[in-house]
């Protein structure tokens, strides 16, 4: 089956089960403001972080080093403010996990690793190649 087909699917399913679950312990009220702080809380410092993460490529900008680390931190962090902003407690639990530096690094540091062992796995053909131009040549 389809992995995006799966996830939306069983994430409101796990979100519905966890308001229940969370709900039926401290209260309907208590659950949706535990909900409205999540996200609020989590937006402002994911503001923050987006901050932190531009000073960051801006400091590497002047050095004249490309911000690759930057520039993918902020797109996660992005994806982390979505999710904090999605009611729920599994979304903002996951966006809390991307948003502080050290989950984030590990993140990024195993997503890498994935995708350069599969590139090894990969087989290449290496070459070179010369143009050579015969002035002699006629062009059609």
């Amino acid at each position: 089956m389809n992995r995006f087909l799966l996830l939306l699917i069983t994430i409101p399913i796990l979100e519905i089960y966890l308001f229940i679950k969370i709900g039926s312990q401290i209260g309907a009220l208590q659950t949706i403001l535990l909900i409205f702080l999540t996200a609020f809380f989590g937006v402002i410092y994911a503001r923050y972080e987006g901050f932190n993460t531009l000073k960051a490529g801006m400091s590497q900008l002047v050095k004249n080093e490309l911000p690759i680390y930057e520039i993918i931190s902020g797109a996660a962090l992005a994806f982390a403010a979505f999710l904090l902003i999605l009611p729920g407690f599994a979304t903002d639990f996951l966006g809390l996990l991307i948003i502080f530096p050290p989950t984030r690094k590990l993140i990024f540091k195993n997503v890498s690793a994935e995708k350069k062992n599969n590139n090894k796995n990969k087989d290449f053909i290496e070459g070179e190649f010369e143009d050579i131009d015969d002035k002699n040549d006629r062009k059609f």
